[in-house]
């Protein structure tokens, strides 16, 4: 069945420029083979930058940005406060005894957050779709949209989460002055052995005041950001993904290392870029601090300012008026 804008095949989504996936021998290979790297690998601590959140609640004026981790955002914006794939869980995993833990602080609490107007959600992996976190936003938040990719509407009315408004890629919702549109990416899906696929994956562009901002969520590298690029000009401000890419044979469909993310922001156009999804989970081999320097080094390759694309730390707000 061929769904506009989305494939749709045999039960599961498809990506639109490679299909390319490793099965549970590869993955063992990769990362079973790689244990001592790993266990090698010297601890990095990371510092929360202050925050105001008595600011960030009454803030109802200032364009602000606010790192949490990982990919998690909370951007204020022409009145309105917008949060992108929270999480705010310890551990990415569907048990809470194991999995990847959290190894950087936690820029806020769910408690320190503004009223949240706008939630969106790239994709249902654990370290972007937190249950406990949208079930929680969704209790204290009467007035929350929650922007999600085809197939995960019903996941969340399972939850009792009924303001969702679910896009196929290329499709536009508005919300009273923003318009969120919900763009391809190279990626999957899958909460466990039996989904993969079956829900699908996205990226997503949010336009308010006449501004543009977008969030790349997961994805690995394709031709899908020129095909965005050239479809939605002007894009202001990109968040985009730079960690969890080693071993590259293997991450690669999925992942974009930090040379692949500025190609992905020249592709797109955009006039400035921050960086995320590196140092707060253990995903992949590199070391937790590594993909920082990594995109330093390809920025200057590339011949573009540092300041066009920047790094913050953990729970740092900045203002991003001037960006905008």
């Amino acid at each position: 069945m061929r769904k506009p804008g989305s494939t749709f095949e045999g039960g599961v989504y498809r990506n639109n420029y490679s299909s390319e996936s490793h099965g549970l021998v590869s993955a063992l290979k990769a990362f079973w083979g790689a244990r001592g790297q790993f266990a090698g690998q010297k601890p990095v601590r990371f510092t929360k930058a202050d925050n105001d959140p008595a600011f960030l609640k009454a803030n109802r004026s200032e364009a602000t940005l606010t790192w949490v981790g990982h990919a998690t955002f909370l951007v204020q914006v022409a009145g309105l406060n917008v949060l992108t794939d929270p999480v705010f869980s310890r551990r990415v995993s569907p048990f809470p005894f194991a999995g990847p833990e959290r190894l950087a602080p936690l820029g806020l609490t769910l408690e320190q957050l503004p009223a949240i107007d706008l939630v969106l959600i790239s994709h249902n992996h654990y370290d972007h779709l937190d249950e406990a976190a949208v079930k929680w936003l969704a209790r204290t938040n009467a007035g929350v949209t929650f922007v999600v990719p085809l197939g995960l509407k019903t996941w969340f009315a399972a939850r009792g989460i009924t303001r969702v408004l679910e896009l196929d890629w290329w499709q536009s919702g508005e919300m009273g002055a923003a318009k969120v549109t919900a763009l391809p990416a190279q990626h999957f899906s899958g909460r466990s052995p039996f989904d993969r696929n079956a829900t699908l994956w996205c990226s997503l562009l949010l336009e308010i005041g006449g501004k543009k901002i977008y969030f790349a969520g997961d994805t690995g590298y394709s031709k899908d950001f020129a095909d965005i690029g050239a479809a939605h000009p002007g894009i202001d401000l990109a968040l985009l993904p730079i960690g969890a890419y080693e071993p590259n044979w293997f991450m690669q469909s999925v992942h974009v290392n930090p040379e692949e993310a500025v190609q992905m922001f020249k592709d797109l156009g955009a006039r400035h870029a921050v960086a995320m999804h590196w140092g707060t989970f253990r995903l992949t081999l590199e070391a937790l601090d590594e993909p920082p320097q990594r995109l330093t080094k390809a920025l200057d390759v590339a011949g573009i300012d540092q300041q066009r694309f920047f790094v913050m730390q953990h729970g740092e707000t900045r203002g991003i008026a001037a960006l905008l």
